[in-house]
């Protein structure tokens, strides 16, 4: 009865999708129930009552995700709770629906205008997707052009979004480092932090950098760069690498974007230092607030070498596994294993991948694929290959 969805949606909640799958079903069920009791589907549920008190619509992102991975459920009825959910004029959405975006001048709330229209466009992406699914080419057009908002947030000259006005214009003044807890254009984070997430269109935002190459160039910076936060900073920014905060949830997916630009094997050691250096087993084990299993989910996951960065559907992104072997109990018969060979601290890059015995040269795995059984098998090495680096083989 606790959904800390802004939280878990990003990787407790697929992760969920591969180690609970009985409890599907129940779970699209559950989350029916609540839209038909409250008119919209949950945003942030504690014991089983609305808070409102996080950003975005993430509820749509987990029943989308439980949508088009097959879970059995009414899907003109989970459509129309997404729809319905998308549309209704709170939190900002009337201003969204006029101007394409949240102007931080005009909203009745001007605070994390830029939080709060990106997660919009993650969410209205799941829709559209869902949309596709059932063949409504209207409503797949209109949430996916709604997807596409956060290129209204996007600034060229400065390489970060930031705040807009209703006439088009960005806040001033601007400092990418400076941060006022959820009382600026971000939610518990900076420009830094912010920019990266497009996790539903990550192409789409390499291409508002201007190529690869500045993304990259981009990206890359954000593990080194060190600046003043602020007195009034959010607490919630920490687990720092450079400006990478791991110990908040809106980072989670960043260090799999590598693979997007066509250089997988970048993220190797950062996931490899995420993994070692943030999560211990003392008390104070975690980089951040757990939050109803995020960040646990996200080191699952990643232990195993994979990470779903879109917010639905199961692409699973590989990264760099910690673990030399692992097995998923699919069902009762069925299991999938994740073997790491040649697999050590030094050992972290990616050289070649098997599927069931097969080589396989995507840097990424299908949902519908892992849960089918089998064997992924990664061959491990100490220096970076061009393993999944080919056009044709990112995601």
């Amino acid at each position: 009865t606790t959904f800390s969805l802004w939280d878990t949606y990003r990787a407790a909640q697929p992760l969920m999708t591969l180690l609970h799958r009985d409890m599907l079903p129940d779970m699209a069920q559950t989350f029916l129930h609540i839209f038909a009791q409250q008119g919209k589907l949950p945003v942030w549920h504690l014991v089983g009552n609305e808070t409102d008190c996080m950003v975005g619509n993430p509820g749509i992102c987990v029943l989308a995700d439980l949508f088009l991975k097959g879970v059995q459920m009414d899907k003109n009825q989970a459509f129309e709770a997404m729809k319905k959910s998308a549309m209704l004029e709170e939190r900002g959405m009337k201003e969204l629906k006029e101007y394409g975006y949240l102007p931080y001048n005009v909203t009745a709330d001007s605070a994390e205008t830029v939080a709060r229209g990106l997660e919009y466009a993650i969410a209205d992406w799941c829709v559209a997707q869902s949309a596709k699914e059932l063949n409504k080419q209207d409503d797949y057009q209109y949430f996916l052009k709604r997807s596409k908002g956060y290129t209204k947030y996007f600034d060229k000259q400065t390489g970060f979004v930031r705040g807009v006005d209703n006439n088009g214009k960005f806040r001033e003044p601007f400092n990418p480092f400076h941060s006022a807890h959820r009382a600026d254009d971000y939610t518990e984070g900076n420009a830094w932090q912010y920019t990266w997430l497009v996790p539903q269109d990550v192409h789409g935002l390499i291409r508002e950098f201007g190529g690869e190459k500045p993304f990259l160039t981009k990206l890359d910076s954000l593990f080194i760069v060190n600046g003043d936060m602020g007195k009034e900073a959010s607490p919630d920014i920490a687990g720092l690498i450079g400006q990478y905060a791991h110990g908040n949830e809106p980072s989670h997916h960043i260090l799999y974007l590598y693979a997007y630009a066509g250089t997988p094997w970048k993220s190797a050691p950062l996931i490899r230092q995420t993994l070692t250096t943030l999560y211990t087993a003392n008390k104070d084990g975690l980089s951040g607030n757990e939050d109803v299993g995020q960040m646990s989910g996200w080191y699952v996951l990643s232990a195993m070498g994979i990470y779903q960065v879109e917010p639905a559907g199961g692409k699973y992104i590989f990264g760099s596994p910690l673990m030399d072997e692992a097995t998923i109990k699919i069902d009762k018969n069925k299991t999938f294993r994740i073997i790491a060979h040649n697999n050590s601290r030094k050992n972290m890059y990616i050289q070649s991948v098997k599927l069931n015995g097969k080589p396989y040269t995507k840097s990424y795995i299908y949902y519908k694929d892992i849960v089918k059984g089998g064997t992924l098998e990664f061959t491990m090495g100490d220096k970076p290959s061009s393993f999944g680096t080919a056009p044709n083989d990112r995601p």
